[in-house]
């Protein structure tokens, strides 16, 4: 008797997880400004200023995914566009975020707890020290395009005003803060190339 009340339990909870899932894709199928065919999106995910993301086919991401467009900031509006081609796959926690442009081109695959985001909160010229850190406004060192066929191994971090050339493999726990050429590894922090690729 036991083990059909462990049986049930289980096929409830799987049957839960299942509409949660449904669910997600729902959201961002209907808010997202563009929406793909065949998503994959697993409970929970977290979002904000959707209808400013396009979002290709093949998108699949795991759970506590983050996907946020920020439109307005402690008063201060801003003009997001986030763009994922096709074939884009994410493992746990990864993050992206924009108060700019961040581009992610086909067959682009994170790990998890990637993040990629193109701000940071405060000015440049460090006038605003003395402000609270969540107070101060948001700014960009400009766009992320990440080119086709990317793979960005767990824990990396890509920064605004960066591109990522096609083919590259941005290693585990790396911080890219400048270009990347294509076909190549890099890793560190800040990422410098490891290893050029040859097809």
């Amino acid at each position: 008797m036991y083990k059909v009340i462990v049986r049930l339990i289980r096929k409830t909870l799987k049957l839960g997880q299942t509409f949660l899932n449904y669910y997600s894709r729902a959201i961002l199928e209907q808010e997202c400004r563009s929406f793909g065919e065949f998503a994959i999106v697993e409970y929970p995910i977290h979002t904000l200023g959707l209808n400013c993301v396009t979002i290709g086919s093949n998108f699949i991401v795991s759970k506590d995914f983050k996907l946020r467009a920020y439109n307005n900031f402690e008063g201060l509006v801003y003009y997001p566009n986030i763009t994922i081609g096709d074939n884009f796959y994410s493992g746990t926690q990864s993050c992206i975020s924009a108060i700019g442009i961040i581009k992610i081109g086909n067959n682009v695959t994170l790990a998890s707890r990637v993040t990629i985001i193109d701000h940071s909160h405060g000015r440049k010229d460090y006038t605003d020290l003395s402000t609270p850190v969540m107070k101060r406004e948001l700014t960009t060192k400009g766009p992320i395009i990440i080119e086709d066929n990317v793979w960005i191994c767990e824990g990396a971090i890509i920064l605004g005003g960066v591109l990522v050339g096609k083919n590259a493999i941005i290693a585990a726990n790396s911080v890219v803060t400048k270009d990347v050429p294509p076909n190549c590894i890099v890793g560190g922090i800040p990422a410098q190339i490891i290893r050029t690729l040859t097809p």
